[in-house]
């Protein structure tokens, strides 16, 4: 796996961009499906129900930030395979690319990873809250006085949304973190040499 030198080789490196890019690109593409169906169920079932709270609103907001961030670092994933054809098949063209480059791309790809995790827990994290509220307030027989402070599917179908955004968000996050460690492998054994 090492080279002589002690680092990865540039094959290698090929290798861990085209592996990690197209595992990161699925995973993430199937948790923002499963993200992205939770919250049409919330949503629908917003537009049907009664008015929403500040905090019901707040964590679809948060939700909604959180995709708008998992679609640019499904992005990422496909720009990390780009790099690895480049290596492997065209290293002289405009594809191949620069090592500052591959890693300023990668610290994007970290950056957005913990954005995306922040913005889910937020979403979350309000709509923890409003579960919280909504079941330490009823009374007996509130779903027939007042159903606005019964819990609802639309608040746990929120929750379950931004639960698998965060899984995702962590996926992107830790695939940057490991092919940037790759990156600096590679950069290590050169300045070995």
């Amino acid at each position: 796996m090492y080279s002589e030198a002690g680092g990865l080789s540039l094959g290698e490196i090929a290798k861990a961009f085209r592996l990690y890019g197209w595992l990161g690109f699925w995973l993430q593409i199937g948790m923002a499906f499963l993200s992205a169906i939770a919250l049409l169920f919330a949503i629908s079932g917003r537009t049907s129900g009664p008015n929403l709270s500040s905090a019901e609103g707040s964590s679809l907001f948060w939700a909604m930030a959180a995709i708008i961030v998992l679609v640019l670092e499904i992005l990422l994933d496909v720009r990390y395979i780009r790099i690895a054809r480049g290596i492997q098949h065209e290293p002289g063209s405009h594809l191949y690319p620069r090592k500052k480059g591959a890693i300023s791309l990668l610290r994007l790809g970290f950056f957005c990873g913990f954005v995306g995790i922040l913005f889910s827990l937020l979403g979350s994290s309000s709509s923890v809250w409003v579960l919280l509220a909504k079941t330490v307030s009823q009374p007996p027989g509130i779903a027939i006085t007042d159903p606005d402070k019964i819990v609802r599917a639309m608040d746990v179908f929120v929750v379950l949304a931004n639960l698998a955004l965060i899984g995702a968000h962590l996926i992107g996050a830790v695939i940057a973190f490991w092919l940037l460690d790759r990156v600096h492998h590679y950069g290590y054994s050169q300045h070995q040499r």
